[in-house]
């Protein structure tokens, strides 16, 4: 899963930053009320942390005008204001949470979980997900099938989580690319295949009827073998 930081306070963005890649989330971060649209507009995020005062544009203004716009992504905001009206004003604007600073960080890796299993379309990282005969535990990185287990790395635990959530979408290679590197990156068609020719070993090497199949000139989708 991708979270976009968006915190003018370079120090604690970082931080934050390191500790969600410590519990294996994908992170961006900028430190503007500008790019901060201009990334959350992008679509690839499951979810925003967002300060409310920044540079250029609040936080508060991303948030209502990315709810104009149709975006549902779950949002949760992130301020050192703990007055009522600030609460009031991002809970209406359509902000699913509120932390203010300091937060404890155990307490801020519960209400990103809860927010991204309100979403609907992902399952909590600790309770894993389930595809055909396969389990995926994003917590560990651990890949099982019928009482046999192997190590994923990062990438590819990514790789095959959003194709297990996509629930058997066709998955382009574009979005790939931009879930798991970010819009801005310089990866490739090839780096992609690469991981998928990972995954697909490791899936062999369990035994397991899932497969990943190429829609040619389109990208994959998860299938179980008959």
């Amino acid at each position: 899963m991708r979270i976009l930081i968006v915190e003018d306070e370079a120090h604690l963005a970082e931080a934050l930053g390191q500790i969600l890649r410590k519990h294996h989330y994908s992170v961006d971060i900028v430190h503007d009320g500008s790019s901060g649209l201009d990334y959350a507009r992008s679509g690839i995020y499951d979810l925003l942390l967002l300060d409310i005062m920044l540079p250029g544009m609040s936080g508060l203004t991303i948030l209502q005008t990315i709810r104009k716009e149709g975006n549902s992504t779950p949002v949760i905001l992130l301020t050192a204001r703990g007055e009522t009206t600030d609460k009031v004003s991002g809970l209406d604007y359509g902000a699913d949470d509120y932390v203010a600073k300091p937060f404890v960080t155990e307490e801020l890796l519960a209400r990103i979980r809860a927010a991204l299993r309100r979403k609907g379309d992902v399952v909590v990282p600790e309770q894993g997900l389930q595809f055909g005969d396969i389990g995926l535990n994003t917590s560990t990185l651990k890949l099982t099938c019928r009482g046999k287990e192997i190590k994923l790395i990062l990438k590819e635990s990514e790789l095959l989580q959003l194709l297990i959530t996509r629930k058997q979408a066709v998955t382009p290679k574009e979005l790939i690319i931009e879930k798991l590197w970010g819009f801005d990156s310089e990866a490739e068609h090839n780096n992609v295949e690469v991981y998928v020719s990972f995954l697909r070993k490791k899936l062999v090497f369990l035994q397991s009827s899932v497969a990943i199949n190429t829609i040619r000139g389109v990208g994959y989708v998860l299938e179980v073998k008959e």
